[in-house]
């Protein structure tokens, strides 16, 4: 470990921890952000009154809406001459948020991915050959710092260009990666394909995350590339990359950094509290950020949390992989579809490659879900690269009565030839809704 002072602390002496960080940031936030004063005042939880964890409950949550409408820096609880680093979201939903860091909030940043990297099996001394995107978008920065933090030698490789990249991994000999895992699985695919087995490269550790993944995609990423792949998860709005993270030895659950992230899970329609083990909105409180710390922020993001130890000797509480976000829902002919259920399905088709696309379209009135995947080059060939082969009809027709019994949902399926769908170049486009652009 990397802070087993914390990281295998008792639970007792956690809760205590947390309870005295958890009153310093109501203190905080009660002081400098008008925002959650008015609503701390309405609750009647100013800092005399406010009791500790018994009262977490009753705090105000806090949504991607709020920040946007607190745009640029209305929630910030320091001034701007104390913040050392701004990030951003994309803003493709509106505003974007805007999140700073002051010269500690980077120092506890860098920790939490440092211990991020030690959990996926990175030490110090390692090459690390980082693939995820650098600037406003937090992860390429967030595990860059966490990697110096421990010592390790960086590749600052950002995204795209898959040529040079594959350069730099074999020339270069990196220990650990961190990407989205659609990106690092196209890198592996390219390099499959210009001869080399990416097994044979010096990587053994890889770090993924930035995009929905599942269990069947990490062992398609073990077995191309021989490495232990696990999932990392973070959001800017509480710091980047570095909130929880799998640990190698037993990739079960996501070790989530309590010291500095208080965690809770909600029904995300009454926002009451889930018992621990079920699946509900992720809901978290930063317990040590200084420039906008967020009481109860609600990420939209659905997971379960346990509180058992793990065997790796962390005492954390584990949250399970993201099983899909609540804005992330499809809802086709009245039934509900969450886009991952139907990735596993396609990762365990021996016959198919692992890249996939799910377009959403009208047809009359109704709403109709078409899978695209395409077939491996070695199936191609033995197709003949014959499109309207027999055999090819029939795994179409297989593939759709799979997904059906998965959904309960009628489903359109195209199998094209090998190339068809988009690489990814950072995070994979897995879905296209046509519903919003019919008739424009």
């Amino acid at each position: 470990m990397f802070q087993s002072e914390f990281e295998a602390m008792e639970r007792t002496e956690l809760e205590r921890l947390q309870e005295k960080r958890l009153r310093e940031i109501v203190t905080r936030v009660y002081h400098h952000v008008p925002f959650y004063r008015k609503q701390l005042d309405e609750r009647k939880l100013s800092p005399d009154c406010f009791r500790g964890l018994d009262d977490l409950p009753r705090l105000p949550f806090t949504t991607k809406k709020d920040l946007r409408d607190h745009y640029p820096a209305g929630l910030f609880a320091v001034g701007m001459e104390e913040v050392k680093r701004l990030h951003a979201s994309s803003g493709t939903k509106g505003k974007p948020t805007v999140v700073g860091y002051t010269r500690r909030d980077l120092q506890s940043w860098a920790d939490v991915c440092a211990r991020a990297i030690v959990a996926a099996g990175g030490k110090e001394g390692d090459i690390f050959h980082n693939a995820y995107g650098y600037g406003l978008f937090t992860g390429g920065l967030g595990l860059h710092q966490g990697a110096e933090r421990l010592g390790q030698t960086v590749i600052p490789a950002s995204g795209g260009n898959r040529l040079r990249q594959l350069s730099m991994i074999c020339d270069l000999k990196p220990r650990g990666i961190a990407g989205t895992p659609s990106f690092i699985l196209s890198l592996g695919e390219t390099l499959a394909e210009m001869g080399e087995d990416p097994r044979e490269t010096s990587l053994e550790y890889g770090i993924f995350g930035a995009e929905p993944w599942s269990e069947a995609m990490r062992e398609k990423l073990e077995d191309l590339w021989g490495i232990h792949a696990v999932d990392i998860y973070g959001l800017s709005e509480l710091t980047g990359p570095g909130v929880a993270i799998e640990c190698w030895q037993a990739k079960d659950g996501l070790h989530i950094a309590e010291d500095h992230f208080l965690v809770e899970v909600i029904d995300p329609e009454t926002g009451e509290r889930k018992p621990d083990g079920e699946i509900g909105e992720l809901v978290f409180t930063s317990l040590t950020k200084e420039a906008i710390p967020l009481l109860r922020y609600r990420t939209g993001d659905l997971a379960a949390v346990v509180r058992e130890p793990c065997r790796c000797g962390r005492t954390h509480a584990r949250m399970s992989r993201v099983k899909g976000r609540i804005d992330d829902m499809l809802i086709i002919r009245g039934v509900n579809v969450y886009p991952m259920e139907i990735e596993p399905v396609l990762m365990r088709k021996s016959h198919l490659a692992p890249h996939y696309q799910l377009i959403i379209e009208k047809r009359g009135r109704l709403d109709e879900l078409t899978v695209e995947v395409e077939v491996t080059e070695a199936v191609w060939q033995q197709l003949g690269r014959n499109a309207a082969h027999e055999k090819l009809k029939a795994l179409t027709k297989e593939l759709a009565s799979e997904i059906k019994d998965l959904l309960g949902l009628s489903i359109l399926v195209k199998i094209h030839a090998p190339k068809s769908i988009p690489r990814s170049e950072g995070k994979a486009v897995r879905i296209i809704d046509r519903r919003m652009t019919a008739g424009l």
